[in-house]
């Protein structure tokens, strides 16, 4: 192609939606533009990866997307990056649960056992370094972030409010699973 990498900078959605043309993200518009099946978004702010499952969806519809087919292929894309532009051999990778304290053993949802526990199993077989479902409200701290090189949250605000409070102003966006490089 023409172009190998883009930098995009912050917009407000809401103005370009309020012009008339729907936009509900750079990662979105830069996958349909390009032709990627899905685009991962990854958030880094110095060691501290955060990548999610959905993208700009509305709450209510995330347990829907929620699939074992989606988790792998969202952890497959990050391994793969990790290991190619990273420099990582062996990546880590951490795993959210969708409700709080990944279910409770079932007890706040089925989504950690019957989703996101057979996904784990999945990528494990394959050799990947997987660990989850965890609770989300403590995969965050500095011993888990030490642990591993990546954290995959289930949704925007799961993953994003944690990397904007550790390293508000210091992220970077970048876009798995482009033909390019994406920040």
């Amino acid at each position: 192609g023409e172009v190998d990498g883009l930098v995009t900078g912050p917009v407000q959605k809401s103005v370009i939606n309020d012009a008339g043309r729907p936009f509900t993200g750079h990662t979105e518009f830069l996958a349909e533009r390009c032709g990627a099946a899905l685009p991962v978004m990854m958030l880094v702010a110095g060691r501290l990866r955060v990548v999610l499952v959905t993208t700009h969806v509305a709450l209510h519809a995330v347990p829907a997307l929620i699939t074992r087919e989606r988790i792998t292929a969202v952890v497959d894309i990050t391994v793969r990056a990790l290991r190619e532009r990273f420099g990582l051999e062996r990546p880590r990778v951490a795993l959210c649960g969708l409700n709080p304290h990944a279910g409770e053993g079932g007890h706040l949802g089925r989504e950690e056992i019957d989703v996101i526990a057979p996904a784990v199993a999945a990528l494990r077989a394959t050799g990947a370094v997987v660990d989850g479902p965890l609770p989300a409200d403590t995969v965050f701290t500095a011993a888990h972030r030490d642990r591993y090189d990546a954290i995959v949250a289930m949704y925007h605000d799961q993953g994003l409010a944690a990397l904007k409070a550790l390293g508000f102003g210091a992220a970077v966006n970048v876009t798995l699973g482009l033909p390019i490089v994406r920040t």
